[in-house]
């Protein structure tokens, strides 16, 4: 259904997608630095229930949209590319800060912070945004079922970004003590982000249906 090299570039832009700074990993970061890494196991649990949520409504939605509207693709097309770049430009844009910073939370009980995790990333838009905009590039409608693709790929996203965040979420401390001592690393890495997904963009622009 999926060639190898379509399900590597989907889980490039899987990974950037979970390596760049939002909601999910900010709150599962500061829940490992403050309280243990068991609460931000649980939190980050939550936020994997929150995906497959988001990619429900996404993969019911663009089959419809899709199969509906014949110029559906083109359209989502543009407006992925433009969110690509917006990230793009949010990763390397003056001031950004680091999930990595210190914050203060207060500590919570294991069905908190499971649910706070599921309502960050439910009202997470930039998952909702990217199931809507970049799962439609690799949708085939003349390969079969356009539901089983999207649910193929959202696996693939979910796998991904849990192995990602549990990384985070294992080496947060480390993480943070390596930053405050290197704060240019930091630097590299958000230009490092934003070129891999100002390149991204650029691909899907020039792909064709």
């Amino acid at each position: 259904m999926f060639s190898l090299q379509e399900i590597g570039l989907f889980a490039l832009a899987a990974a950037v997608l979970a390596l760049t700074p939002g909601p999910n990993m900010v709150y599962n970061v500061s829940r490992t630095l403050c309280q243990g890494r068991a609460a931000g196991l649980l939190s980050l649990a939550g936020v994997l229930v929150g995906f497959l949520f988001h990619l429900t409504m996404a993969a019911l939605g663009l089959t419809a949209v899709l199969l509906a509207v014949p110029y559906a693709f083109e359209v989502i097309k543009l407006a992925g590319a433009a969110y690509l770049l917006w990230m793009a430009w949010q990763a390397v844009r003056p001031g950004g800060g680091s999930p990595f910073e210190p914050r203060e939370l207060p500590h919570d009980r294991p069905a908190v912070l499971f649910r706070m995790g599921l309502l960050t990333n439910l009202l997470n838009p930039k998952v909702a945004v990217f199931y809507l905009s970049f799962f439609p590039q690799f949708l085939h409608p003349e390969r079969g079922d356009v539901l089983l693709q999207s649910f193929l790929l959202g696996g693939v996203q979910i796998a991904v970004s849990a192995v990602v965040n549990l990384g985070f979420v294992l080496g947060a401390a480390g993480i943070a003590r390596f930053l405050q001592r290197s704060p240019g690393w930091m630097r590299v890495q958000r230009w490092v982000m934003g070129t891999v997904l100002g390149l991204l963009a650029a691909r899907l622009m020039a792909e064709r249906r």
